[in-house]
């Protein structure tokens, strides 16, 4: 029976994407005859839960951590060391037994000590890319300090000695073949919905100030690949010279969030800010809204595919993309979402935007929302 160690971060019941999607493809695995320990962090309390699954099992091994202020960079980091480190200590006897290691882009630069422990010991490595690192933080800045190059560079040795990588879309795929990567060593293995809309399930209150309006949600985490500005210009747009019909419903968490909530509120836009809610009343919510928001930067393409995507498409409901036509998140929607109901728009463009919210608000008025008085 094969064996495989699947290393991730935050799992269920703690909110994060990439846990989600970690537990399904390690039951999946599991299931087609595996032997898996799926491990992860909890942010109450260490765990191991056993389960069969077909003609396998699975473990999964929850260890506590705290979580940490994001816009600290070296506390950050440090707790990013001292994560994976102890995460693969935690499994330090089966890492002995296993077939396999697979890794994902979170936590992240868990490459930088997966890679030595796969040396070692002489194991297979898998690498299911979530997110690109150090190249996130590299986005991010206008001078890369020297440092952070020569991270790079060793990141890029250490990726050549990854046996197979898993990415989520073809744009991902382009940016590991620019880096050297040969195109056999890389295979394309989509996330799926992690929610399924079952027929007849309820949609959520929508808050009372939203009520009478078209409602477009963005849902999940807001954080530094997330473009808000365009929004922000063409929502004002919308709310000064336009009809004003559609509303804002910020259901998020991340710095991001914060910012972009903060200046709304200081603008006067209208905006109702929750928090991002349980996995199980997340059907429930994404069919409340009316059309849905995803957004990217530019400098982030191919490094992230904003998981909120998957769901999105599968509500059924309408989908705005502010982002590049160069992102697999175009390509998702543009083939997931009928024409007359998907729209893109482009960084930067604040007047297309504002014109998309009066196509928003003129799809509620045709069509309505099940369940919305």
């Amino acid at each position: 029976m094969h064996r495989l160690v699947y290393l991730c971060d935050w799992l269920p019941p703690d909110f994060g994407a990439v846990g989600q999607y970690s537990v399904h493809f390690a039951r999946d695995r599991a299931a087609r005859g595996e032997e898996v320990v799926l491990a992860g962090l909890s942010s109450t309390a260490d765990s191991v839960e056993e389960e069969v699954c077909g003609q396998g099992s699975l473990r999964i091994v929850r260890m506590r951590r705290r979580t940490y202020d994001r816009a600290r960079v070296v506390r950050r980091a440090l707790w990013t060391l001292a994560t994976d480190v102890r995460l693969l200590w935690r499994l330090r006897r089966e890492l002995w037994r296993t077939d396999e290691v697979l890794i994902t882009g979170a936590p992240p630069y868990m490459i930088q000590v997966a890679v030595p422990v796969k040396l070692a010991l002489g194991k297979r490595l898998t690498y299911r890319i979530t997110d690109f690192h150090p190249e996130c933080l590299i986005a991010m800045l206008r001078r890369v300090p020297l440092p952070l190059r020569m991270l790079h560079r060793w990141t890029m040795f250490l990726r050549r000695r990854v046996d197979r990588f898993e990415v989520l879309g073809e744009d991902q795929r382009s940016r590991l073949m620019a880096q050297g990567i040969s195109a056999d060593r890389i295979t394309l293995k989509r996330d799926p919905s992690p929610v399924v809309f079952a027929p007849g399930t309820p949609p959520l209150p929508v808050p009372d100030e939203l009520r009478r309006s078209a409602v477009l949600l963005y849902s999940g985490n807001l954080g530094v690949a997330h473009e808000w500005d365009t929004v922000l210009a063409g929502y004002r747009m919308h709310h000064g010279r336009g009809s004003g019909r559609v509303k804002l419903w910020l259901n998020a968490s991340g710095a991001g969030a914060d910012l972009f909530e903060s200046a709304l509120v200081r603008e006067g836009l209208p905006v109702h800010r929750s928090l991002p809610v349980p996995l199980e009343q997340l059907p429930g919510l994404l069919l409340a809204a009316d059309a849905h928001l995803i957004t990217l930067r530019d400098e982030f393409v191919g490094y992230v595919l904003p998981s909120k995507v998957y769901a999105c498409i599968a509500s059924g409901r309408p989908v705005v993309f502010v982002g590049s036509e160069r992102s697999d998140v175009h390509a998702l929607c543009a083939e997931g979402v009928s024409p007359e109901r998907y729209r893109r728009v482009s960084v930067g463009d604040a007047a297309g935007f504002a014109a998309v919210l009066e196509e928003v608000a003129s799809w509620r008025q045709r069509a309505g929302t099940p369940g919305r008085g």
